[in-house]
């Protein structure tokens, strides 16, 4: 009950009686670092012979240290002022006790028995603090915990909705999913995918004439505008006169524009290099400003590079990594394989059946048509969760590290966008990129004020939008290129309440809702029945 009752400290008193006065030390650091018994009376003559004790043989180890030369104050009141400080201080002060070598081993020893003796008389709260869920500190902290369970009840929820739908639908993927007969009729569109590369070549041509002065600059600006506009015609025509598979057309598409967006670049960088080639002040001042590390020349290994990096702005040369590592592109080539077989299941098994049970949403109900589009949101959010995952940073970086091209940002995070104008700069480098240099600069350079230059922005990407959705569908209704231009109001909206909210993040939540909670599905079910009203009236 007494602390004199502890057989550790028996023993040790035994053995300082034998040994000397090493074992009388190490007998008052056991002490010091044995805190009182809580069933104990401290009144009681075995307590306080203990405490006197202690602090008796504290007194005589002081002596002993200040016979050596030590410090002249004694150890209780060191031990007494080292309870004013609070657990930074402690920390401080054993961090100094380790630096000083052997020599503060007993200043250590006090440093223990003040953390745990007396320790209700040390203060508990010695500042101001937020909790750390309050409105100004949450974003200051870690929520890498949170993340996890979300990520855990996320798998666990969707887990039980898979096995729901399993049980209650059954196995709804067709054979036929990943390749059928039907996809052989396609090859009208594979044939004008190869042929693509040829507007390639013929602007490479253009460009090696006029740099040879065969040609003038006006002819070689007209020529470049015939390749680039017969570049997206020709997969227009060929889809709208072949009845492919959607997804096919859609495929075609794309590559289509990349390479009309690549070949315009070629071109205009091309023209800035002459212009500033045929001026040695300023090509200087241009190379000062932005640290060019190339010059003007027409270099068909540069063109061939360019058409097949994962970039749409061209310039003659570019940073690269030293090696590929083939490693690395296996494990990203499995992730590719293994989310886009994760799309494809949402789609078959989920989203198609929604659609197919839906109306048309501006037509009939009100109500069930709102129902439709929540329902549709989740499975639709994930599929483009997966197509973005899949598409921007796995087959990016896979064709980045096999062509050893080092700037790899593709997107930002663009889901912590508090507007919307933040999220179409960060969520599409490549293409962000592309509109700053030839659409955003160059109409500012012209004269033309900032706001008229952001819509020139949105105005091309919602024509091409149209072109890769309306095309393939054989539909021109304008409905992905009204909800492209929509955006515009709502980067005005999203503006305002983050200045009228600073530091908030109500633009990224009205960023969230609408652009993917509402705004895809509602897409998505227009085209779908409006697809299948023209396939039924073709019938």
């Amino acid at each position: 009950m007494a602390i004199t009752d502890s057989p550790e400290i028996v023993g040790a008193t035994s053995s300082g009686a034998d040994n000397g006065g090493a074992a009388h030390r190490a007998t008052l650091r056991r002490r010091l670092s044995v805190p009182p018994a809580l069933g104990s009376d401290s009144s009681s003559p075995e307590a306080e012979s203990a405490i006197n004790d202690s602090r008796g043989e504290r007194d005589g180890a002081s002596l002993m240290r200040n016979s050596r030369g030590g410090a002249a104050e004694s150890e209780e009141r060191k031990q007494d002022r080292e309870l004013s400080y609070g657990d930074e201080a402690e920390e401080e002060r054993e961090g100094r006790v380790k630096e000083d070598g052997e020599s503060s081993n007993a200043k250590g020893t006090d440093a223990m028995a003040a953390k745990f003796m007396f320790r209700a008389a040390a203060p508990a709260h010695r500042k101001n603090r937020e909790s750390p869920l309050s409105s100004d500190a949450i974003f200051k902290q870690s929520h890498a915990g949170l993340f996890n369970l979300c990520v855990v009840v996320l798998v666990a929820v969707n887990s039980r909705l898979i096995i729901e739908n399993l049980m209650k639908y059954g196995w709804l993927i067709k054979a036929g999913f990943w390749f059928s007969s039907t996809s052989l009729s396609d090859w009208p569109l594979l044939m004008c995918c190869l042929c693509l590369p040829v507007f390639a070549l013929a602007a490479f041509l253009v460009e090696k004439l006029v740099k040879l002065n065969y040609i003038h600059e006006w002819v070689a600006v007209f020529l470049h505008v015939i390749i680039t506009t017969t570049a997206i015609l020709f997969p227009v025509v060929v889809i709208l006169r072949c009845d492919s598979a959607v997804l096919s057309g859609v495929a075609l598409m794309l590559f289509a524009c990349i390479v009309w967006l690549k070949l315009v670049s070629y071109a205009h960088t091309n023209y800035d290099l002459r212009v500033l080639a045929k001026s040695q002040e300023k090509w200087e001042a241009v190379s000062r400003y932005w640290n060019l590390d190339y010059s003007y020349d027409v270099s068909f290994k540069s063109l061939v590079y360019f058409m097949v990096a994962p970039t749409l702005c061209y310039q003659p040369s570019y940073p690269r990594t030293s090696c590929i590592r083939k490693g690395w592109v296996v494990r990203q080539l499995i992730k590719l394989v293994i989310f886009t077989g994760f799309m494809g299941f949402i789609i078959e098994q989920y989203i198609n059946p929604i659609v197919q049970n839906s109306q048309h949403p501006l037509k009939g109900n009100l109500l069930y048509a709102v129902e439709r589009v929540l329902k549709l949101s989740v499975p639709n959010l994930y599929v483009w969760l997966c197509m973005f995952y899949c598409f921007f940073h796995l087959w990016l970086n896979i064709l980045a590290e096999l062509l050893c091209f080092g700037d790899r940002e593709f997107y930002k995070d663009w889901w912590n966008a508090k507007t919307v104008e933040e999220y179409w700069r960060m969520w599409n480098m490549p293409v962000h990129k592309w509109m700053v240099r030839h659409i955003y600069c160059p109409s500012l350079q012209n004269g033309l004020p900032k706001t008229v230059a952001i819509l020139i922005a949105f105005l091309v990407s919602a024509i091409f939008h149209e072109l890769c959705v309306a095309v393939p569908c054989h539909i021109f209704k304008f409905w992905a290129f009204s909800g492209i231009m929509l955006q515009v109001p709502l980067v005005i909206v999203t503006n305002y309440l983050q200045d009228k909210f600073k530091n908030s993040m109500v633009g990224n939540m009205m960023f969230w809702c609408f652009f993917c909670i509402f705004g895809q599905p509602m897409c998505v079910l227009l085209y779908y029945h409006d697809l299948m009203n023209r396939k039924a009236g073709t019938r």
